[in-house]
């Protein structure tokens, strides 16, 4: 499989190529993006962080119910970032582009986000990058992901074998874990309280993790 690095760049080439049909592909997805957003407490609305914005779908029913969110916004695709910037709440939000592994926030979240944006990483990545996000939210806070994870641990081993065999397979690379899996590694990491939902699109899940 390629290294971490070079997976990254082949998401980021993706991406910046393919921004401008995006959201064709992602508005059929807005059921799920507002069950996402229907998932942060209100207590916990007032900083919050989202990764991977790609061009702020999801951001449309965020600002309708917590119009005076502070919300901070990663990708790593500059051509995205700049489609979030055509948006009403534009100046509402921080835009930071990289990747999520690196940057410093300077600061705690009260819930962080994100939706189908993580399946590109494998499990040992995933506990690296899910520390840093437990570390990134206050006491309280909540981690709340929509993505698409494998059925079963059969699937998941062919999904990896099959990304190594053949990294560009896909246009980016699209590692399936289990749910079992995912959840196991929010719980190592420190995670009190977990809680799974079905979502209307096939093989996508919620996942809300407490701090």
């Amino acid at each position: 499989m390629l290294e971490l690095n070079e997976r990254n760049k082949k998401t980021k080439d993706f991406f910046n190529e393919i921004y401008n049909t995006y959201d064709k592909i992602h508005l059929k997805k807005m059921k799920t993006k507002e069950q996402l957003i229907n998932k942060i407490k209100d207590k916990n609305s007032n900083e919050i962080l989202d990764l991977g914005v790609g061009t702020g779908l999801e951001l449309i029913p965020l600002f309708a119910k917590y119009p005076n969110a502070n919300v901070t916004v990663v990708d790593i695709s500059e051509n995205m970032l700049k489609e979030i910037q055509k948006r009403d709440f534009k100046n509402s939000i921080k835009i930071i582009c990289g990747n999520f592994f690196e940057i410093d926030y300077e600061k705690n979240f009260n819930t962080i986000i994100s939706s189908a944006a993580l399946h590109h990483f494998t499990i040992q990545e995933k506990e690296v990058l899910y520390r840093k996000i437990y570390n990134d939210l206050i006491v309280g806070g909540d981690f709340i992901n929509v993505d698409k994870f494998a059925n079963n641990i059969e699937e998941q081993e062919f999904k990896i074998e099959e990304t190594i065999k053949n990294p560009n397979l896909y246009g980016h690379i699209d590692i399936q874990i289990t749910v079992e899996n995912e959840i196991k590694i929010l719980k190592n990491i420190g995670f009190k309280k977990i809680e799974v939902e079905d979502t209307d699109i096939e093989n996508y899940k919620l996942i809300k993790a407490s701090k």
